[in-house]
């Protein structure tokens, strides 16, 4: 049996609720086999969301190991697997010791919002309090969302960073740098490194010329000497030094929702995906080209499939809470136990009763870019109940999505006719439809919905000196869909759209920020 396979590429998909290893046949893209351990997420103050990049790591191993055993039992043979692809969520930022390995203080998770006092004591700093002032060199508005305020954070606020700093022991990554450098020998000669897609979430990258900006690093008091090299998306970085597949290259990295974009195959100009994670993320390729929004989107770089290959870059719509706010129902409410039983309580009424839910936990990302934003539930009478907050909550999703969408359209100008899916939420079948419906156009969603590892499966197999999976259009495996047709009249979508947009603006400017929360 396992001579029959041929090649085989893994997959490290670290995300911000789980860690997953995944392994498919370069062949065909079947996913053969996977290992799931979901990860905490720390809240030591409001608004803070922190990891510990140890546990991060440990879950790597035990998935890639636990893998390895399920593929054994499968009579899978494990030397099968020539490369392995790293991708992660992005902007989520690590410093550490590069003598002994060790973190220096907990991930700062992309979600966070403790430094909502940075950015303001940044902006004082910029000619007209401008927000896109980098607009044009790094695609992306001063936020608390990138990891370049993050970093500035943890450099004013622990002692033990600033040490390291000054001492010559420290090192900054994105998940995808910590990860890597351990994997491949951490304190013993592991590569610090990172690909162009996640460079680009710093804000401390030029996404023209392709390298740390100098001017940005001095604008944040950054010492460059910190960063990673950067890398292409598709290149062997280094080897795996430990476990099972000790000896196997990693040579791939992506981002996770550029690793989705690759993975859905979308590689032509105005191809676009949606992915439904903790956030939610749209995703338009925009050729070699970087198109700038005038309606809140991001310019992002796409992929890079080779040291010798041009850089592909993307628009991008982000949403921050999707599957965390049926995370929130399940954990913070208890209205439910699993996820499921959510979609469960939606489907038993099957409306929202006039009830909308604006889950602005951490600000409005896309396309509002609004940080004093908080969540909100609205339009409540004493007929709702906890079904209805359910289904206002899975709407929710799905009118963020549409504002992310309208906007792409007007800044592409051709209208997306349908819109290809992916992610964990994609299974709930009552929110595809309930998108599909908002939208007024079809969704369409692969069968094979983990096209996020399947994109950095990709971009590993294909890296020169590995050459097992080919990325020409002819030899890309066609892919099964799972349709969903609008099924309400438009009239009804735009009246529920509008309300929705009235809830958005009744949202804002609830939080004023203190300097209590850290410099």
């Amino acid at each position: 049996m396992a001579a029959s396979l041929g090649p085989l590429v893994g997959a490290i998909d670290q995300g911000t609720s789980s860690t997953r290893f995944l392994v498919f046949n370069a062949a065909t893209a079947e996913l053969l086999s996977h290992h799931q351990v979901e990860l905490k997420q720390e809240f030591p103050r409001e608004g803070w969301v922190e990891q510990d990049p140890k546990e991060i790591l440990d879950s790597v191993y035990e998935c890639v190991e636990r893998t390895c055993e399920k593929m054994k039992e499968l009579n899978i043979d494990i030397a099968n697997i020539r490369a392995i692809g790293v991708t992660n969520q992005r902007e989520t930022t690590v410093v550490w010791d590069k003598t002994t390995g060790e973190p220096l203080y907990n991930a700062i998770v992309w979600l966070d919002l403790r430094t909502q006092s940075t950015v303001e004591r940044l902006l004082k700093r910029i000619p007209g309090k401008n927000k896109t002032f980098s607009k044009f060199k790094t695609g992306l508005p001063l936020s608390t969302y990138f990891s370049a305020v993050k970093l500035r954070w943890l450099l004013d606020n622990v002692e033990e960073i600033k040490k390291a700093v000054e001492d010559g022991r420290a090192m900054f990554g994105t998940i995808d740098s910590w990860l890597i450098w351990s994997l491949t020998g951490g304190a013993n000669g592991g590569i610090h490194c990172t690909d162009v897609t996640n460079a680009s979430r710093t804000m401390l990258f030029n996404i023209h010329s392709l390298e740390w900006d100098p001017e940005l690093c001095k604008f944040f008091e950054i010492p460059m000497e910190i960063l990673p090299n950067v890398r292409s998306s598709s290149e062997i970085y280094g080897v795996m030094e430990s476990g099972a597949l000790t000896g196997v290259p990693i040579s791939g990295c992506l981002g996770d929702q550029h690793a989705a974009l690759v993975g859905q195959m979308c590689f032509q100009d105005g191809q676009a995906k949606n992915t439904y994670g903790t956030g939610c993320f749209l995703l338009c390729n925009t050729g070699q080209k970087s198109v700038f929004s005038d309606h809140g989107l991001l310019t992002t770089i796409a992929y890079k499939m080779g040291k010798d290959k041009p850089a592909f870059y993307a628009l991008e719509g982000s949403v921050a809470i999707a599957g965390a706010v049926v995370r929130w129902l399940r954990d913070n409410l208890g209205i439910a136990k699993t996820s499921l039983e959510v979609e469960k309580l939606a489907a038993e009424v099957g409306t929202s009763y006039g009830c909308y839910f604006v889950p602005a936990f951490s600000g409005l990302y896309a396309p509002y870019w609004e940080p004093s934003a908080r969540g909100i539930i609205c339009g409540l009478t004493q007929f709702t109940n906890k079904n209805h907050i359910a289904f206002a909550a899975l709407e929710a999703v799905c009118f963020q999505t549409r504002e992310i969408l309208d906007a792409m359209n007007k800044d592409c100008g051709i209208p997306l006719s349908q819109l290809q899916v992916d992610g964990g939420m994609t299974n709930n079948k009552i929110l595809m439809q309930l998108q599909s419906d908002i939208l007024c156009i079809p969704v369409v969603k692969p069968s094979m919905a983990e096209t996020t590892a399947l994109g950095a499966a990709m971009a590993a197999g294909a890296a020169e000196g590995v050459e097992v999976w080919s990325l020409n259009p002819g030899d890309l495996t066609a892919v099964t869909w799972e349709r969903f047709e609008p099924q309400i009249n438009p009239e009804e979508s735009e009246y529920r759209y509008a309300r929705w947009k009235k809830a958005v603006m009744k949202s804002m400017g609830w939080e004023a920020s203190t300097s209590s929360n850290g410099k």
